[in-house]
């Protein structure tokens, strides 16, 4: 497998171009030469300038040290940042299908997505929920799951864009234990041989028998004996309330979480600099930065770019690792 890493640019009136110049000239020589950027190339040229970076932008083809763009040619875009624009969407769905194609043809290890707009993709006729719904679609996939891994706290999702009402009924056995076997999977082959994983409970005290309702015992609590019958070290369901913090006091290299905010608000308040967003389930490699596209300071230079610099650095590790 290549461990070439390709980052997609986002939205062209978003941070990600900016995010993504400045990330990349905080890496060395070697990495910035394993590294394309799929996008738009008078939009990197613009946020490098906006950023003070120096580095130039080049083409992959091209030799010396520089910031490697393969232009995606889109008619209508804005040429300013901070614009919603159906053709921003159009062009953020054209880097993404670039980069799956690439990935899926041994042509790259990973993919690193910079922020879409998902008001913008929808206006141009992509109608996903984000990023790992499109990835599902474009790989064939019939299932996928967010992991957001931090250094201290690392939570994987049973659901994610859903309703709280849909997201309870998604909670089936199946599923959950579909969700523990893939995270085990995600983390043996980062490294860890011996993975202790921590099912949250969906109600308060995971129903306190039955009190405040029925779910965990009915759903939840057979997915986690399937999963130690087959040899994997993970307890629950733990209530949502103290699961988290345990976790990230060392008890747990894993938590699964029931619905989208049971798992963000901790990631988001302990990690929200440095949490990467990565898909599992797809039959190539994605992460992602864990953050918007920021209309509001686009263009200004102001974007922190430590985001990306962790999900660089978390698709280098990636790419490294052998996929079981």
């Amino acid at each position: 497998m290549s461990e070439q890493i390709v980052i997609t640019m986002g939205d062209p009136s978003g941070v990600g171009a900016e995010v993504t110049v400045k990330a990349l000239a905080r890496r060395d020589a070697a990495l910035r030469a394993q590294t394309t950027v799929i996008g738009d190339r008078d939009t990197m040229e613009r946020a490098a300038k906006a950023s003070g970076v120096s580095f130039p932008i080049i083409a992959p083809e091209d030799e010396g040290d520089g910031i490697r763009v393969a232009h995606i040619a889109v008619d209508g875009l804005p040429g300013a940042f901070g614009k919603l624009s159906p053709a921003c969407g159009e062009a953020s769905f054209q880097y993404i299908k670039r980069a799956v194609d690439m990935t899926m043809a041994g042509e790259a290890g990973c993919i690193v997505t910079a922020p879409i707009n998902k008001e913008a993709l929808n206006a141009a006729g992509h109608h996903y929920d984000g990023h790992t719904g499109m990835l599902a679609h474009l790989t064939g996939s019939k299932s996928s799951w967010m992991l957001l891994a931090s250094e201290r706290l690392n939570v994987v999702h049973v659901s994610t864009h859903v309703s709280l009402k849909d997201a309870i009924s998604r909670a089936t056995t199946e599923r959950v234990l579909e969700t523990i076997r893939t995270g085990h999977k995600h983390l043996l082959r980062m490294g860890l041989s011996a993975p202790r994983i921590a099912v949250a409970g969906i109600n308060p005290h995971c129903g306190e028998n039955g009190l405040f309702g029925n779910e965990d015992d009915l759903h939840v609590a057979p997915a986690v004996k399937a999963a130690r019958e087959e040899g994997i070290n993970v307890q629950g369901p733990i209530s949502a309330d103290t699961v988290y913090h345990r976790a990230y006091e060392g008890a747990f290299d894993l938590v699964i979480a029931q619905y989208h905010d049971q798992g963000h608000i901790p990631i988001k308040l302990v990690a929200f600099d440095t949490a990467v967003n990565v898909s599992l389930g797809l039959p190539i490699d994605r992460c992602s930065v864990d953050h918007g596209t920021a209309f509001d300071i686009a263009g200004t230079g102001k974007a922190n770019h430590e985001n990306m610099l962790c999900a660089l650095d978390y698709a280098a590790k990636m790419s490294a690792a052998k996929r079981g």
